[in-house]
């Protein structure tokens, strides 16, 4: 199915380099097939036949890393799943084919006794990838009508993480592993990022390595790259074409680029183009929470004047220097003033805007300067245990030591 784009001496090539292709997808960092004894040892513990699919995939490959986007819709959210491990016999703890499925096997088996029911000890879904603890991809590998599907497993966050499931979730993510696999796509071109950190960071890092330790060709790197980028999702010609809005999830993607990119142009247009502007749009956030936590305060405007609705509790997730002006706009349309907002805002250096909180905050509360002492307090204590903690070489912290002080001061130094 990757012919049309490889020929057979190039697909060798790139398999002494590690890099299979499987459903128009790429697998780097690729192990050896899997032989027939661990087939046959894997189907013994399973309800029914592996799946064709999953069989194809072993024989190619039997584990690597895939560098994608996966996007899925779980307990109301909008979810950023990554599954960026196919699973292998012989892995660490995190990558260990065999470890997950006694995992599996010991939920199922004290699953059943929970229940006073017995098991015969064979499993329904097969997990073959994920990510460490959080994200799992599991293969249904019981007859029925769902058999060969495969369904995408995510953990729940503790309820500190703003914006996050804090619980469980599972999700079908499509029909077979083919399917599945053409469901992994590329949000941004991984040539032209919209961040420092972005999908298919790791395959050109593995892809420059092999052509400076072990010599890729240049030629056939460039060859990869490009049908990499095939996977690359196209909300531009169908904004041009004012169908956009027609496509929730590709307009959700174009969403979340120009919050990205602090476009407040590119959201215009998409408000132009009757694009929603409500609803999850990165687990629970919506697109206004979303422009807020990021620092990308002129789409926020632009979102905002849009009619983008506005959480209640909007201002409790500044993270960078908001202008008075936003905060005053974000005020009218429903956020609620609070001390956490005040705190964050001085934090953030933004004191003309923790002020303006402060005073819708003191119109409706008697409390304001015990309770901006509270967050204050709370805040500092987090932000002071942080940096030592980073100075000791023990967390490394998104903000790094000068940022973690300089909050640390201006929280310090302002007064109401």
């Amino acid at each position: 199915m990757d012919n049309d784009f490889f020929g057979d001496e190039e697909l060798a090539q790139l398999r002494s380099h590690g890099i299979a292709l499987f459903a128009r997808r790429v697998i780097f960092d690729a192990r050896p097939p899997m032989d027939e004894t661990q087939v046959a040892a894997l189907q013994a513990q399973c309800a029914g036949p592996l799946p064709p699919e999953l069989l194809s995939l072993w024989r190619l490959t039997a584990g690597g890393r895939i560098d994608y986007d996966l996007h899925l819709h779980m307990n109301g959210n909008e979810e950023s799943v990554v599954w960026s491990e196919l699973f292998y016999n012989g892995g660490d703890g995190p990558h260990d084919l065999q470890g997950w499925i006694d995992h599996e096997r010991q939920g199922a088996q004290e699953a059943a006794a929970a229940s006073g029911e017995a098991w015969d000890g064979k499993l329904t879904l097969l997990p073959f990838g994920g990510f460490e603890d959080c994200d799992r991809v599991y293969a249904v590998v019981e007859p029925g009508p769902d058999y060969g599907h495969v369904l995408a497993w995510k953990q729940g966050l503790p309820a500190p993480w703003a914006h996050e499931m804090h619980e469980d979730g599972m999700t079908t993510v499509a029909h077979d592993l083919c399917a599945a696999f053409e469901a992994l796509q590329l949000d941004e071109d991984p040539l032209a990022p919209a961040g420092d950190y972005f999908t298919g960071q790791a395959l050109l890092e593995y892809l420059d390595q092999r052509h400076q330790e072990h010599g890729l060709s240049l030629e056939l790197m460039d060859r990869l790259i490009a049908f990499y980028r095939r996977a690359m999702v196209d909300w531009r010609t169908p904004l041009a074409a004012g169908t956009l809005a027609q496509d929730a999830p590709l307009a959700r993607v174009a969403l979340r680029h120009a919050i990205a990119t602090d476009d407040a142009e590119l959201v215009g247009r998409l408000a132009a183009a009757d694009v929603t502007l409500d609803g999850p749009l990165l687990g629970s956030a919506i697109a206004t929470d979303l422009a807020l936590s990021h620092g990308a305060h002129q789409a926020a405007q632009a979102l905002v004047q849009a009619g983008a609705p506005v959480a209640h509790d909007a201002l409790d997730y500044i993270d960078s220097a908001v202008s008075p002006e936003l905060v005053g706009l974000l005020l009218e349309r429903g956020a609620e003033p609070s001390a956490t907002a005040i705190a964050e805002c001085v934090a953030c250096g933004a004191p003309a805007a923790a002020r303006l909180i402060a005073e819708a905050y003191g119109r409706s509360h008697d409390d304001l300067a015990g309770s901006y002492a509270a967050a204050r307090d709370g805040m500092l204590a987090e932000l002071e245990a942080a940096l030592v903690e980073v100075h000791a070489g023990r967390l490394t912290h998104y903000l790094g030591p000068a940022g973690l002080a300089k909050r640390v001061d201006h929280l310090q130094s302002f007064s109401l």
